[in-house]
């Protein structure tokens, strides 16, 4: 699989702390990469990293296969744009002038594509209005036509639904997808909102203190989240083999207990257990969420 980013044992030190202590990370071309992590985990020292704002101490980086101490590394993030903790843009400027002064930065030839551009995040009829006027989330999607203004193939948003009310975040979720699934752009997402990252994200990235703990994709996760009955028994031996009869899918998870997947009936159950000599001693619903997921493999409490 294509990767657009790869980080291999990456570190960076600010005196005597650690941000990032031997980050491995992969980013698959046309993912929509969540980054998952507790305040102070790395995510945002990473995003900065990955923009050229900072460098690392240790370790590199791959950014479209051009290693991070490669002197085309400038080139190769000419490819990508990015929202970083706020949006820039001039207050006193339309959405037509931010971008053209964005168009300059970049050295680019002429104005064309700007009405399509903010046409495309949902800004084509906000005329002669300041930015300094805009909403909130109309802020936030000038930010990301903005980083949108090179053409990149690749988008990196630092908490892109940060203070938004519920349709501003459908919004910028829709944007998000359309972004990805219309332009093939893939798209680096770090958020504290993980129910909302959930509908987005094709692959997340654990992060704690400063260490990749898990990457997975979100087929993984869903099944690792999914809906189950949790059964303790007195001989999970015995279970497993009632369910193999019923023909039904279950995970072992010690001697005396089991996930069970799929519709089960209680009192077949028991009565099938009770003709094996096995006690079913609890039944309880198990439906975990990203959140708890995320909770359960760095540990902690919920921010």
């Amino acid at each position: 699989m294509e990767t657009v980013f790869q980080a291999t044992g990456l570190q960076k030190r600010y005196g005597h702390a650690k941000a990032l202590s031997g980050l491995n990370m992969s980013i698959p071309k046309g993912s929509i990469y969540g980054i998952v992590g507790k305040n102070g985990a790395g995510k945002t020292t990473l995003i900065r990293l990955l923009c050229g704002l900072q460098e690392p101490t240790a370790g590199e980086y791959t950014l479209y296969g051009v290693s991070s101490r490669s002197r085309q590394i400038g080139r190769a993030r000419r490819r990508t744009g990015a929202v970083v903790e706020t949006p820039s843009f001039s207050p006193e400027y339309t959405a037509v002038e931010n971008i053209r002064q964005q168009y300059r930065i970049l050295g680019l030839p002429s104005f064309d594509g700007i009405d399509e551009l903010l046409q495309l995040v949902g800004l084509g009829d906000t005329g002669k209005k300041k930015a300094r006027d805009f909403s909130l989330g109309m802020r936030q999607r000038l930010g990301i036509a903005i980083a949108l203004a090179g053409s990149p193939d690749f988008l990196i948003l630092d908490e892109p639904t940060n203070g938004l009310d519920p349709q501003g975040i459908i919004d910028i979720r829709e944007l998000i997808l359309k972004l990805n699934h219309e332009q093939d752009i893939t798209v680096l997402i770090s958020s504290h909102n993980l129910d909302e990252l959930s509908r987005l994200a094709t692959h997340f990235g654990f992060i704690d203190s400063g260490r990749m703990v898990r990457e997975v994709t979100a087929e993984e996760l869903r099944s690792a989240c999914r809906k189950c009955i949790r059964a303790t028994v007195s001989d999970v031996k015995l279970l497993c083999r009632v369910l193999d009869e019923a023909g039904l899918e279950y995970d072992v998870l010690s001697d005396t207990e089991a996930d069970i997947y799929g519709s089960i009936s209680v009192t077949n159950l028991t009565l099938r257990l009770s003709e094996h000599g096995c006690e079913l001693k609890t039944l309880r619903e198990r439906d975990e969420s990203l959140e708890s997921y995320y909770i359960n493999l760095v540990g902690g409490s919920k921010e």
